[in-house]
């Protein structure tokens, strides 16, 4: 998600904290415009408009260099670092970055050292990882090695690179990191509605969870879970409300991108929504094809953009 979503999202609500795309760490300490280019909101305190903290995530392996970049990026900032152990990508797991690592625990174990050393201690420091690369038996030993990882918390996607995004996601495993782990936490895999949660949080035993496609199929999910934790019934936005929110994604992408461009995170988008709205499957079939924001503008209702505008 990058920082239009971002704030999209959290000013609908329910959302504690929100983590950038990775940035590929390399070969050098990137610099502070790569940072600003994944993270806008460093130049507003590392708040989104609505005031949720922005943890920036950095991928690479090399200990040294990964604590120079995120001391570069604490030094701008930034409210948090987290650090990506666990992209699936065939192309980032080739050059060693995201899961390849889970082959290399005590690796791991040693960036997380690296960054915790070279950032202030009022820095939280955060990774996430999967139960392995390709099997979960893998998992003790990568669990064993972050005992001593001098972490603020852990968010494990409950399925190995080899599984991908493939369900079901294994939250029982999670229980036993929990019982080993001396930080918190945080489940992620198949939690697309509050139910997941609730069955999550009863298998797994954790208390905080990482939304990620799931809020991109439902945008009022971190409010309908909310909600359900409240005891208020979590409601389900309406689709005219959804495609208010398309419309102002739509401008929001037509400000910052050429407007050649600002239709294609509309069209991605709804790919997602589709999974709740059949209605996004119907538009996202009548224009595919289209490259001019205005024309996006009118298929999604040109009174709205009038009145946006």
């Amino acid at each position: 998600m990058d920082s239009l979503m971002r704030q999209l999202l959290t000013d609908i609500g329910g959302y504690e904290r929100c983590v950038t795309e990775f940035v590929r760490v390399s070969q050098t300490v990137l610099p502070k415009r790569v940072f600003y280019r994944y993270a806008p909101e460093l130049l507003s305190g590392g708040l989104t408009p609505s005031g949720v903290p922005v943890y920036v995530q950095l991928l690479g392996s090399d200990p040294t260099l990964m604590a120079a970049n995120a001391r570069r990026v604490a030094l701008l900032g930034a409210p948090g670092i987290d650090l990506n152990f666990g992209c699936p990508a065939k192309t980032v797991n080739r050059s060693r970055g995201g899961a390849a690592l889970l082959r290399t625990p005590d690796l791991i174990r040693s960036i997380c050292v690296a960054v915790r050393d070279s950032v202030p201690a009022r820095t939280p420091v955060t990774a996430k990882i999967r139960l392995g690369f390709d099997s979960d038996a893998e998992f003790e030993d990568i669990v064993l090695a972050l005992e001593q990882a001098p972490l603020t918390e852990l968010t494990i996607h409950a399925r190995t690179r080899r599984q991908g995004y493939r369900p079901p996601a294994h939250w029982h495993r999670l229980a036993e990191a929990r019982e080993s782990l001396p930080f918190p936490v945080i489940a992620n895999g198949e939690l697309w509605n509050p139910a997941d949660i609730q069955r999550c949080a009863s298998v797994s035993g954790c208390e905080a969870f990482m939304l990620a496609r799931g809020a991109l199929c439902r945008p009022d999910l971190g409010a309908a879970v909310q909600a359900l934790h409240q005891g208020t019934p979590p409601p389900l936005f309406e689709w005219e409300q959804v495609k208010l929110l398309l419309i102002d994604f739509l401008e929001a992408n037509r400000n910052k991108y050429d407007p050649r461009y600002a239709v294609n995170p509309i069209k991605q988008w709804l790919v997602y929504l589709k999974f709740y709205y059949p209605q996004a499957g119907a538009l996202f079939a009548s224009v595919k094809r289209v490259t001019d924001a205005n024309e996006m503008a009118t298929a999604l209702g040109a009174h709205h953009w009038a009145r946006a505008a």
